[in-house]
């Protein structure tokens, strides 16, 4: 197995407990007291797990970013912004892994990656673009016309897309091809879902490496179409 690839285990039950009592406590107080549980059970592990993903995933998508900094990396704050938002809780109650296009942040734009989100009951990896800016929405959309072929076979992987999508076909695009609903999509993801007992297993890295093959065509079907490498 490469260097920094290990298997043996990176989230524990802790993590899980972690978040469960953040919801109910969902207050500075109660964060600063519980701080070092945060940083033993979640923010330690998902730096371990950040670091060991790199290596598999630049076999798969060497153009991913897997950066394990503890802040400013793949591992997103725990702090919400509540600057424009009716809720004021001061702290996300699920973990957010983001492992980015290297292109991205430089461009601007919302590039395929991968995103895994660690959740009680409701952990799962996510590949594909959320929200692509409009000029990316339309080559996606040409190239889902152009190679209807190539988009049917990413859907035949057993791949779901989800998001938001407009209530018509866009104009200048036939609402009657094949592929119409995909037309109309404003996002383009997919997803594999996580139980906690899989995420606390020893073999967790390979289970994700695996679910990220799974989705990596959708990924790689959308890179073709905005014609970034992967």
């Amino acid at each position: 197995m490469p260097k920094g690839s290990s298997d043996s285990g990176f989230f524990g039950v802790d993590a899980f407990r972690f978040l469960r009592e953040l919801g109910k406590n969902n207050n500075r107080e109660w964060f600063q007291t519980n701080k070092g549980r945060y940083e033993a059970a979640i923010q330690e592990p998902a730096v371990r797990f950040i670091a060991s993903m790199g290596p598999r995933l630049a076999r798969l998508a060497p153009h991913v970013v897997a950066d394990p900094r503890p802040f400013g990396g793949s591992l997103s704050r725990i702090y919400r912004d509540t600057r424009f938002s009716k809720d004021k809780s001061p702290y996300k109650t699920h973990v957010g892994i983001h492992f980015a296009h290297e292109d991205g942040a430089s461009s601007g734009r919302n590039l395929p990656g991968f995103f895994f989100h660690l959740a009680p009951s409701e952990s799962m990896v996510a590949s594909g673009i959320w929200h692509p800016v409009p000029p990316d929405l339309v080559q996606i959309r040409d190239a889902i016309v152009a190679d209807s072929t190539g988009w049917g076979k990413v859907l035949k992987g057993q791949i779901e897309i989800g998001g938001e999508s407009y209530v018509r076909v866009p104009a200048g695009y036939d609402a009657g091809h094949p592929y119409a609903d995909d037309l109309r999509r404003k996002d383009f993801y997919a997803s594999r879902p996580f139980p906690d007992a899989a995420v606390v297993s020893g073999g967790f890295a390979s289970k994700f490496e695996a679910a990220c093959r799974e989705l990596n065509p959708l990924n790689q079907f959308l890179a073709d179409a905005l014609g970034v490498p992967l």
